[in-house]
């Protein structure tokens, strides 16, 4: 198939009196390779028929998958590209944290090596072999559903939630990014509708984090096609010996297990996002018992009036997306509900004290929770799923007041 490529050219150069090599963007003919191969059955390589004989392989992580639990005689159903069940999560799992960890090298040298046939002449003129890159990552977090009418129960409000809810700076959280006066890039989130159902998808410059059902399955999938917006711990050698430092992420196959890792914790920080989600007949129930006083260890903590003007401001400052990766302090508070600095150290003092309080009742009717040996603090599922709910009523009943807070 003739199709874009880059190669090289050689061309004279008048002021050195020389020719060069230089690299263009022209069309060759490429190879497409289709295998069902014993581990990792349907894939297929793409090879340029030209200089530099680019070598891509496209591989399904969930054909590997399959194949393994085959192997080990576990009982699964597919949909297409998805697993609707599967009889051992943990063993599935563990099978998927390992694909992370393979000697990628050694496995694509292999391949390159059934269908270069020029292997031997490239390494004979002294190039040696491929640097092995990861082009484009994919990594899939699936909930499973006992049927697609129970998943169907709950997608529209999970829709309705992540496009209504989800700024670009809980994005950029999503996707490991602070907000910060260098970021320069731009953050959109878009619906779409497909034969399947909807689709989400929030971007944030190259890479991506999109949300869609797959008939029982609720699947979100982190994209990453520029990993320098990651890091990764590198060793680095200093005056003072080699030390490990964290540095921005490059696309070599090396970095495949940390991929998975910054995959998965943006899928986990978006799942415990839609947490917030209230589904309709469960809300005015938790908003009940949110409207009551409770005593926790002896101790009684006031109700919560989850459409006042001020209680809705301080749970829109818990839920801030800057606090998702981290937690937040007291500081972290202060810095929202007040939009101007004290006036004096002892009004400091008193905003710090009313904080304070509000923290500890936060956590007496168990919305956040104190992180362990650390003056920090974090949402707990039960928060979540309540102060997005008031925040959706007060949004959605009283819109003009919810703007005057």
């Amino acid at each position: 198939m003739l199709e874009p490529c880059s190669t090289f050219t050689v061309r004279g150069n008048r002021q050195k009196q020389q020719l060069e090599v230089v690299n263009r963007r022209s069309k060759c003919l490429h190879f497409y390779f289709y295998f069902i191969d014993p581990e990792f059955g349907f894939m297929h390589i793409r090879l340029q028929s030209w200089f530099p004989f680019q070598f891509q392989v496209y591989i399904n992580g969930r054909e590997w998958l399959a194949r393994q639990l085959d192997q080990r005689e576990i009982g699964y159903r597919r949909y297409e590209n998805s697993f609707t069940h599967i009889a051992d999560l943990t063993v599935a799992q563990k099978l998927c944290d390992k694909f992370a960890h393979r000697s990628w090298p050694r496995l694509l040298n292999a391949f390159a090596r059934k269908v270069n046939p020029f292997m031997a002449t490239i390494k004979g003129a002294g190039f040696g072999s491929y640097y092995w890159v990861v082009d484009q990552c994919e990594y899939a977090t699936d909930v499973m559903f006992a049927d697609r009418a129970s998943l169907l129960a709950i997608f529209p409000d999970l829709v309705e939630h992540a496009l209504m809810h989800t700024s670009s700076e809980n994005v950029m959280r999503f996707l490991g990014r602070k907000l910060h006066g260098n970021f320069k890039g731009e953050v959109t989130t878009d619906l779409k509708k497909r034969p399947e159902g909807w689709r989400i998808k929030h971007r944030m410059k190259r890479n991506s984090i999109k949300m869609y059902d797959k008939w029982s399955v609720l699947r979100i999938e982190t994209t990453i096609n520029n990993p320098r917006e990651f890091k990764v711990l590198r060793v680095i050698p200093t005056p003072e010996g080699r030390k490990r430092r964290w540095k921005p992420m490059n696309k070599g196959v090396a970095n495949i297990w940390r991929y998975s890792q910054v995959g998965r914790q943006a899928n986990q920080r978006y799942l415990t996002a839609l947490a917030q989600a209230q589904l309709k007949g469960e809300a005015v129930q938790e908003l009940d018992d949110l409207c009551r006083s409770r005593s926790k260890n002896g101790k009684r903590f006031a109700r919560f009036n989850p459409v006042s003007q001020q209680d809705a401001a301080l749970f829109a400052s818990v839920l801030a997306g800057e606090h998702a990766i981290n937690g937040f302090r007291n500081r972290d508070l202060r810095s929202r509900l007040y939009d101007h600095p004290p006036s004096s150290p002892e009004q400091a003092k008193r905003r710090c004290a009313r904080v304070s309080r509000l923290i500890a009742k936060l956590r007496g009717h168990g919305l956040v929770a104190k992180v362990k040996n650390a003056h920090l603090y974090r949402v707990t599922a039960r928060g979540h799923r309540i102060m997005s709910a008031a925040i959706s009523f007060r949004l959605s009943d009283f819109p003009l007041a919810f703007q005057d807070a």
